[in-house]
Order: C-alpha cells, then structure tokens, then sequence
C-alpha cells in the first residue's frame, strides 16, 4: 500500500539518501542507544535508525502509516528493536523513555516544529541530543546571534547547543514542501544554567516572552510590564547594560543574568 502525504499533517516524505546518512552521521548513533523518531511516515528513517544497531522508539499520528509501519517493520516490533507507538507525539508522555537517556532524530512537520522544542527543551524529558529535518529560516532563526535573537532562540540556547548541520533541497522531500529545509542539530541539552542559577524556567520564560511582546519597544519598557517600573530601573544600571537595547541584541546568557537580578 502506497502512502500519500496528507498536507493536514505537514507530510513531506524523505527520500534523500544523501540526507538520511548525514542525519544519522550526526546522531551518532552507538548499539543499543534509545532514539525517540517523531513521525516516521513511510519508515526510511526508522530503517536507517535499526541500521545503525539503535533501539528506537517511533510515534506516528497517521492511522493509515501506522497500519504500514506494523506491516513494515514486524520483525523488527517481534526482536524489541523498535516500538511503534500511535499517537500524537504533543499528548503522548513518552514514560518509556523517562528512566533512559536517548537521543531525539526526526524529520519533523514544520507546524509543530516550535511544540516539540518546548515539549522537550522546557518540559522534557530531555534527550541528550537532537537531529532535526526543519524548515530552513527556523534553523536560521534558532542559530542566529548578533543582533538577531528571537524567543525560539533563546529557549533552545538556554538549554542547548544548537548547530545548522547542512541546507536541505525542496527536492529531497516527496511531495517537495514550499520552503527549502535544514538539518538541526542541539547537542549538550541539560538544564545546568536553570540550576547554576537558581532560576525556575516558567519565570525566566515569562520574563523573556515580555521582553519580545512589541519589537519596536526597547527591552526596558517591554519588561515594565511584569517588573515594578522603578526596581527595573536600579537594577537595569546593575547590569550595565545599554538602556536603549532591544530584546533581539540581548544574549541568552544575558538573559540569565537579567532574570537573576531581577
């Protein structure tokens, strides 16, 4: 049975072997490593993940590639080599994978791409690394520094190290998606800085999701919002920071530094 790609869905298929070993090169897969797949779809990269001699975990949403891949992959399911689960990776509690350290590789639809950053960054549980098929400005836009932070940005940063691996042809992809795609690699994933600091993530979220509400505003008077006017005041001279500065100037270890101070 052929699958078509639902476009509901944000199916775009993978059919670069040149893609699929640079992915797994990236990974870096050892034997018996767990690796948690998000939407494996038609199974080429779950194969190229058996390959490698991982155990791996693929949680497909798709009824229709869920019945495939059962097929597919039978004796694979029948050695305990992959577990396929059906659900929706943003609801489903990965509890099998909570006692485990294990690496996330996925060529994951772009929609849902800023959930499952949060999902697994923010919440966990936390793999030790990520390889992700995204779309290529996201990658960018998660990479960037110089003036250029957003607040994907630095909630990827807080907890990782993130990498653009290679640029990805539209051609790779059946049916070929409308923007051109990256491999994404975050490796180092840890909350070490959250407890270094004593800063509880919600807080330091909060604090930087105001400092991005109106882009056109200086930081300082984005965060009068959720700080007292006047305690942001002293200690904004504290920081020695530019009075004038933007939310996307400011570095995800600034932003450390600001929410421990304030």
């Amino acid at each position: 049975m052929e699958l078509f790609a639902k476009k509901s869905l944000g199916q775009h298929f993978l059919n670069s072997k040149h893609v699929l070993d640079e992915i797994i090169s990236t990974a870096t897969i050892k034997k018996d490593e767990n690796i948690l797949e998000i939407g494996p779809g038609t199974g080429i990269l779950t194969q190229a993940l058996i390959d490698s001699g991982a155990h791996v975990v693929a949680v497909e949403k798709d009824d229709r590639a869920f019945e495939i891949l059962k097929v597919k992959f039978f004796q694979d399911v029948l050695r305990n080599q992959l577990e396929l689960v059906h659900g929706d990776i943003l609801e489903s509690p990965v509890s099998n994978l909570k006692s485990h350290s294990f690496k996330l590789v996925a060529n994951i639809p772009y929609y849902i791409t800023g959930a499952i950053l949060e999902k697994f960054l923010e919440h966990g549980p936390r793999p030790e690394l990520m390889v992700l098929l995204v779309q290529k400005e996201v990658a960018e836009r998660i990479v960037a520094k110089d003036g250029k932070e957003s607040i994907l940005s630095v909630s990827v940063k807080a907890f990782g190290e993130p990498k653009l691996i290679s640029k990805v042809p539209r051609g790779a992809f059946t049916p070929p998606p409308k923007v051109d795609s990256a491999v994404l690699k975050i490796e180092n994933i840890s909350d070490t800085k959250f407890k270094e600091k004593n800063i509880d993530p919600k807080r330091f979220f909060g604090v930087v999701r105001a400092g991005f509400a109106h882009k056109r505003k200086i930081l300082i008077r984005n965060l009068e919002a959720v700080i007292d006017p006047e305690t942001l005041k002293t200690k904004w001279a504290q920081l020695s920071l530019d009075p004038k500065i933007r939310a996307e100037d400011v570095s995800p270890e600034q932003w450390f530094e600001i929410v421990a101070r304030l």
